[in-house]
């Protein structure tokens, strides 16, 4: 459990004495206030989702609420992680080679979501980002399992065939 912690939040990799490391050190939380600021996070996300859900079935308004809190929930889900690696590791990991082109995809239609609900004002197109946003940010996630993307493209490619 020890090896889990050291990796998570980045020890093991931070062991020379640099200046940087030190105040990063310094200023980290406890393991258990990471976990509990992750669960915090994490719940505040799924809580925004679902009451975007909710704010679907409002007329005129619903869609661009829906657009707004999908957006929200998934900000904070990514932010919820950071609790327990630390948000400079968790910025590298999102970068990383396997996981650069779901990352961009997810912000561009992150941004593009909340751009189609507030400045040009069309529902379809925020609805539309909100469904790739889903996607990639699903790509995204299951990035971090072992072997899931290539289980997810083996799944595809039986089924499609």
């Amino acid at each position: 459990m020890d090896k889990l912690k050291k990796v998570l939040n980045g020890s093991e990799s931070t062991e020379n004495g640099s200046p940087l490391n030190e105040v990063l050190e310094g200023t980290s939380l406890g393991w258990g206030t990471r976990v509990k600021g992750f669960l915090a996070c994490f719940v505040a996300g799924i809580i925004c989702s679902l009451l975007g859900v909710c704010f679907l079935w409002i007329p005129k308004r619903g869609l661009i609420l829906f657009a707004v809190f999908y957006s929200i929930g998934n900000i904070s889900s990514i932010g919820s992680t950071m609790f327990l690696m630390g948000p400079v590791k968790q910025i590298k990991k999102m970068f990383e080679p396997t996981r650069l082109i779901a990352t961009i995809v997810m912000l561009v239609c992150l941004v593009c979501t909340l751009c189609s609900a507030f400045w040009w004002k069309k529902a379809a197109l925020a609805l539309i980002f909100c469904v790739l946003q889903f996607f990639a940010m699903a790509w995204y996630s299951i990035s971090y399992i072992p072997f899931a993307r290539d289980a997810v493209m083996k799944c595809f490619t039986t089924c499609l065939a």
